[in-house]
């Protein structure tokens, strides 16, 4: 018999429960709006799934004695309100989320010491993976989504040649060539932040609160500063910035989500933004990478500092639970 729901346990049911709700909502706007069959129904597959997972998490709750947490209610989206963004940005948006699903059920998983509940954090894990690779295809098949950079394939295994190399330089350029690894994780950094900049951009527009609008345009910004910054490394390499055109906000003015669950969803995203630029600085031998990587995980730091304390002064953030002193 299994015993008792141990705090780290009961932490990553609670986080979880909190990122599903907020995500089922969201897509609950994007069922009642979307017109394309084929976009639809991966969405609707994902979200049927989903909530099968809340009430899992639910009846764990209720099974330990434990309070269930409040989430994000039906209160947190406006029905009948219209599309805030275009077709293409619910796939494109799902497919982003569900990075962060797979990172945080990785992070959960290794947390976890009770069989059944590894065992729901794997289901979970299976269910993002398997959305993330549908909608990854999908997209490319209809031209939507942008390809990292091709390279020459390497011909034969070579080793570094004096510590030049993580200096940035070599004996024929300024600066040495970006390695592969680099490449990847700048060119995921452009990817993420392009939808982030569309995210907070439709935000803005629909928010009424002054002091919320005022912080969805500096995440704008932020976001922003981010790909100039990842793109013109590329460019210096003579490689191409991705380009996406699609995912752009419509001329809606009406808000689909409470301004807390906005908020919520964009401080989810900083903390998976922290976390990217954390494996940058540690995959990154280019001694300039690190330090450009450092700086703008410091900007992505205040930034979610003060988006925590716009939530507590509004009474938004939800306190998990804790121990008794």
């Amino acid at each position: 018999m299994d015993k008792k729901l141990s705090s780290s346990e009961i932490g990553n049911l609670w986080m979880t429960y909190q990122q599903k709700t907020m995500l089922a909502r969201i897509l609950e706007h994007f069922l009642e709006t979307q017109m394309q069959e084929q976009l639809k129904e991966p969405i609707q597959s994902y979200y049927d799934e989903e909530l099968k997972f809340i009430n899992e998490i639910k009846s764990i709750f209720e099974k330990e004695n434990i309070a269930i947490p409040m989430g994000y209610v039906s209160n947190d989206v406006i029905s009948g309100t219209p599309r805030l963004y275009d077709e293409y940005f619910d796939l494109l948006f799902l497919r982003i989320m569900m990075k962060v699903t797979i990172g945080l059920n990785a992070l959960h998983l290794t947390m976890t010491y009770r069989e059944d509940i590894t065992d729901l954090f794997m289901r979970m894990s299976n269910l993002s993976h398997h959305t993330y690779n549908s909608t990854t295809q999908f997209l490319l098949k209809e031209g939507i989504l942008a390809r990292p950079p091709m390279i020459p394939m390497p011909e034969k295994a070579e080793f570094v040649k004096g510590e030049g190399y993580m200096a940035g330089f070599n004996i024929l350029s300024e600066k040495r060539p970006l390695n592969v690894i680099e490449l990847s994780l700048i060119y995921q950094g452009i990817e993420t932040n392009i939808l982030g900049f569309q995210l907070l951009k439709g935000f803005e527009q629909v928010t009424e609160d002054k002091d919320v609008k005022k912080y969805f345009k500096e995440g704008k910004e932020l976001a922003k500063k981010i790909i100039d910054t990842f793109s013109e490394i590329l460019l210096k390499s003579d490689i191409q910035p991705p380009a996406v055109a699609w995912g752009n906000p419509t001329l809606s003015t009406k808000a689909p989500f409470s301004d807390k669950l906005m908020m919520y969803l964009t401080s989810l995203l900083s903390s998976f933004g922290l976390t990217s630029n954390a494996l940058g600085t540690s995959f990154s031998l280019r001694s300039d990478l690190p330090t450009t990587m450092t700086m703008i995980a410091k900007d992505i730091f205040d930034y979610a500092k003060d988006g925590g304390k716009l939530m507590i002064k509004h009474g938004w953030m939800e306190e998990p639970p804790h121990t008794k002193l």
